[in-house]
């Protein structure tokens, strides 16, 4: 079952959050549908701006959306200009006060939803799957995620007959429901079809009591400097 089940609603609770967090009685349906059609402006209006997930919190009249990304600097706009139309519109949708929290993701190569679309973006700029796969494999890999499992199917390589094909570096425990397993899914529209792009990172065990993080949004992807002083050092080491 943990490869037909979501990983992410498979462990709401556990290590995994609700992307939606309101209460409502008689107007779930009405407020379900309006989390719906804001999500999916979002989608369409930053389709540019490597959205990795949006939260939405309501408080009464009040919503707070909450976008993580990786480019914040888009979302954001300069000096504010373009949050500032995004929250009017989104005023106007909801039907109510919004206010915007832009949350920035520092390591996108370890987010497996960024990972999938630029998968997805690779397929249909004519890449190989294969080398676009291994490559986000090793990135991912190399920033520290402790297993990652990407699978593509559909017409791959222009094929006659969709197939789906994947490649797994380290441990990807999907049974286990203390395992911290970040899932994400893109779909590549190619001109011989659509690919579907799914990636599953594994990031560690969450124990009872702890509090389940996310790495991708901790630290910096870009690896320390050597200063002139580690560089002399090494010279030295070397002349011995």
């Amino acid at each position: 079952m943990g490869q037909k089940v979501s990983p992410t609603g498979f462990r709401l609770g556990i290590t995994e959050d609700w992307r939606s967090r309101w209460y409502s009685g008689k107007e779930y349906a009405k407020t379900l549908e309006n989390d719906i059609e804001i999500r999916k402006y979002l989608e369409k209006y930053l389709n540019r701006a490597a959205v990795s997930k949006i939260e939405i919190e309501r408080a009464g009249d009040k919503i707070k959306v909450v976008i993580t990304t990786a480019r914040p600097g888009v979302v954001i706009g300069k000096k504010g200009a373009e949050i500032d139309v995004l929250r009017r519109k989104l005023e106007k949708i909801a039907d109510g006060v919004v206010s915007i929290e832009v949350v920035e993701v520092k390591r996108p190569e370890l987010d497996a939803e960024l990972i999938a679309q630029s998968v997805a973006e690779q397929l249909e700029g004519r890449v190989a799957f294969r080398r676009a796969m291994r490559k986000a494999v090793q990135s991912a890999i190399k920033s520290g995620a402790k297993g990652i499992r990407i699978q593509c199917s559909g017409r791959l390589g222009g094929a006659e007959m969709s197939r789906r094909e994947w490649y797994r570096e380290g441990r990807v425990p999907l049974q286990t429901l203390r395992a911290k397993i970040d899932y994400g899914f893109a779909t590549a529209s190619t001109q011989m079809g659509a690919i579907g792009v799914q990636v599953w990172v594994y990031h560690g065990d969450v124990l009872p009591g702890q509090k389940a993080t996310n790495p991708a949004l901790e630290g910096s992807s870009r690896p320390p400097r050597r200063g002139r002083g580690d560089r002399r050092d090494r010279n030295n080491d070397g002349g011995r």
